[in-house]
């Protein structure tokens, strides 16, 4: 039986198996602490899912948010200041 499989990634240009760039890997790292921020958020979501949250949930919750947004302003202003960057 032969398979069929395509010779590229339909989401980007490069071939399957093919290691990511420098390029992309940069990009993952600046955009490292918005993601944290992000799983931060979502696990004190979780943790309110099976239960009504307390105060304290709720104080964790609120500070994941306002981390998160902090990261996403940050990612944004560091972007618009860079040459080539999102204006």
């Amino acid at each position: 039986m032969k398979l069929i499989l395509p010779t590229r990634d339909s989401r980007s240009d490069t071939a399957i198996g093919q290691e990511p760039t420098t390029a992309e890997l940069d990009a993952i790292e600046a955009e490292m602490p918005l993601i944290t921020a992000e799983v931060d958020l979502l696990d004190a979501q979780i943790t309110t899912l099976d239960r009504l949250p307390n105060e304290l949930d709720m104080r964790r919750i609120r500070r994941a948010r306002r981390r998160v947004l902090a990261a996403r302003r940050d990612l944004a202003d560091r972007a618009a200041t860079q040459p080539g960057g999102a204006a």
